[in-house]
């Protein structure tokens, strides 16, 4: 019992440091099983255990697996281990859904049955804003609101870079992957090419250019002689944002943001793309 205020720091821990991580806890057993409901443990998303228990082995991988792809996803998960008898019994699969339960299998011999409810903690998502126009300037005032941590990247950004938490000189100290990260271009015609085919080198949720359709259709054409794998280009959006009447920089920040929300709750990240130079 002592364990679980340890636990609790060391979730404040975690999350103060931003973090992500995911916190295990044992909320029914069958037969025999090592850990007992209640018992915590915190997973981060390389599969360490960092605090606390929730049994031994023949549970843990299982536990482990879901927890990475919580903290992948975002989703929580409940998860039920069992012996094989019972999965056949209740004719389950192991890493099938049933009733929203993980089925997950015990091969230990003491045949027990575990389930257990696993919390992601994600660190906020990284916004990267690129360029100094008014609308870069209203989008990194806003983004803080909805929980981004912002970083601008890029010279001639100093008007923006008090609302950002880190600054990009340039791309190449970008790191290559983040899976938890949005990118807006809003050069606005100082380098919109380059931005973009920069974009693309590094992993992101979405990146969204702020321009007009023409421009965006003819950029695309000159971006798709750059790169190995054209397709990568309709992960581009153009113009960026929802359409919802925006006319001054502060409206067309408002749509971005709201559009980031919306796909934050149902994409999967893209990967980094190589263009034909590289």
């Amino acid at each position: 019992m002592n364990a679980i205020p340890d636990i609790i720091d060391t979730v404040h821990r975690m999350k103060r440091d931003g973090d992500s991580f995911a916190v295990a806890t044992v909320v029914r057993t069958l037969s025999v099983t090592a850990a007992k409901p209640g018992a915590k443990a915190i997973i981060n998303h390389n599969g360490e255990i960092i605090e606390g228990w929730i049994g031994g082995g023949c549970a843990r991988h299982a536990v482990i697996k879901a927890a990475v792809k919580s903290i992948t996803d975002g989703e929580p998960r409940f998860v039920s281990v069992h012996p094989d008898e019972v999965l056949k019994e209740q004719g389950m699969d192991v890493g099938e859904a049933v009733d929203g339960r993980w089925v997950a299998s015990n091969m230990c011999p003491s045949k027990g049955s575990i389930e257990l409810f696993i919390e992601p903690f994600l660190a906020n998502p990284e916004l990267i804003i690129v360029g100094a126009s008014p609308v870069a300037s209203s989008v990194s005032q806003l983004a803080g609101l909805f929980n981004f941590s912002v970083s601008v990247i890029g010279p001639n950004v100093d008007d923006i870079s008090s609302a950002a938490v880190q600054h990009y000189p340039d791309w190449s100290d970008v790191p290559a992957e983040h899976v938890h990260r949005y990118i807006v271009i809003a050069t606005q015609g100082a380098g919109d090419l380059k931005a973009l085919s920069a974009s693309l080198a590094v992993q992101s949720q979405h990146i969204g250019f702020v321009g007009s359709h023409r421009k965006m259709a003819h950029l695309k054409i000159k971006l798709e002689a750059q790169l190995d794998v054209p397709a990568a280009l309709k992960h581009i959006k153009g113009p960026a944002g929802l359409d919802i009447g925006a006319v001054t920089p502060h409206e067309i920040a408002l749509s971005i943001l709201a559009e980031l929300v919306q796909i934050r709750r149902s994409v999967r990240p893209i990967q980094p793309q190589q263009t034909k130079e590289q």
